[in-house]
């Protein structure tokens, strides 16, 4: 077992209180049958802080677990702003939010350094059987740095940041070439010891809420236009022609949005699309009771989308600057993804996609 070494001044200025100063482990070309000091009903610390989809990727891990360990008690660590997508999930006890986005726009502020302090005497709190880092990067390593049990992730061939794979006591060959989904899956299987049998199951229901004054009764669609690069975008016609179709079926639209800018484009839509609706600002839980409730959910590349589909709702995919292979939509039967890279579908292909799901 080798023992490596990483110096301190390599990491980010912001992660600096968040590191532990203690020399870290890495395991490689073996993989260790995992030690468990609570064998039936194992503390697990899951690691996957963002973004969105990334968050909604790691889901299916918890349900695998408690499959094979039905009395696992399982927390989550996860950037505050995606806190509320792992409590969906009935099997994870505990969130443990950090603020990294928030903090190191504000280093120079005593509350800064004050939260930072809570967080890690939070996250020491509790001991953990495994620790296992789904993200793969620098900073989640750092972030885990700060909890006790035995930290586990990819190895230096698997994970998105090699360098991350140093921080880990045991680390595992997990193939880059699979689905996102798969890759987090395997990874806590071998962590763990048991073999994937099931598809993916992400174990989450939308919540109970009040429906909202501003939504009429009656069906309606969600359709995701917004994203993080404008060569994600469907262009602006085709989104017309589309919210025109449903309307003809009776079908009302509904264009969520998360910035100014996405809400003057739902906007600008509504004012083109029949009886279609531009909503308030929503919160993570209540886009999650608006994708849970709809007729179905046409979006393209955004964690909103992937939502959706772990919600179990007909989903489309809509890419056009991105291809779908590895982080496309992922939740079998009702889930279509179309286009790709310097691809971008027709109208005619998102509605046919549509009634393929809706036919199966």
């Amino acid at each position: 077992m080798k023992v490596a070494h990483f110096s301190i001044s390599r990491a980010p200025a912001w992660a600096l209180p968040l590191f532990r100063l203690h020399p870290l482990r890495c395991v490689s070309g073996k993989i260790y049958l995992p030690i468990l000091l609570t064998p039936n009903a194992p503390r697990i610390l899951l690691v996957k802080t963002s973004s969105l989809g990334d968050v909604i990727h790691n889901l299916p891990v918890v349900s695998d677990i408690v499959q094979h360990f039905p009395g696992a008690q399982i927390d989550w660590l996860v950037e505050e702003g995606f806190a509320a997508l792992p409590l969906l999930h009935p099997n994870v006890c505990k969130v443990i939010p950090v603020a990294i986005r928030r903090w190191r726009r504000a280093l120079w502020q005593a509350s800064t350094w004050r939260e930072i302090g809570a967080f890690r005497r939070n996250l020491s709190a509790q001991r953990y059987d495994k620790i296992i880092d789904t993200q793969g990067l620098l900073k989640s390593t750092l972030l885990m740095s700060n909890a006790r049990g035995v930290r586990c992730g990819f190895d230096r061939n698997s994970a998105r940041e090699p360098i991350a794979s140093c921080f880990y006591q045991q680390s595992f060959s997990v193939a880059r070439k699979l689905h996102a989904v798969e890759r987090n899956r395997l990874l806590a299987a071998l962590t763990l010891g048991y073999e994937l049998s099931e598809p993916a199951n992400f174990g989450i229901t939308p919540p109970e809420i009040p429906h909202p004054i501003w939504l009429p009764v009656g069906a309606y669609v969600v359709l995701l236009h917004a994203t993080s690069r404008d060569d994600k975008l469907w262009d602006e016609a085709k989104w017309v022609a589309l919210g025109k179709y449903f309307q003809q079926q009776h079908i009302r639209s509904i264009l969520p949005w998360g910035s100014v800018a996405e809400r003057s484009r739902s906007e600008k839509l509504r004012e083109q699309i029949p009886d279609a609706i531009c909503p308030p600002k929503l919160n993570l839980n209540e886009v999650s009771a608006l994708l849970g409730n709809a007729h179905a959910v046409i979006g393209v590349d955004t964690g909103i989308a992937h939502l959706a589909a772990a919600l179990n709702k007909p989903t489309i995919g809509i890419y056009t600057a991105t291809d779908p292979t590895l982080t496309g939509l992922y939740a079998g039967a009702q889930t279509v993804n179309l286009g790709g890279k310097n691809y971008s579908p027709s109208v005619s292909e998102v509605i046919t996609g549509l009634a393929k799901i809706s036919a199966g």
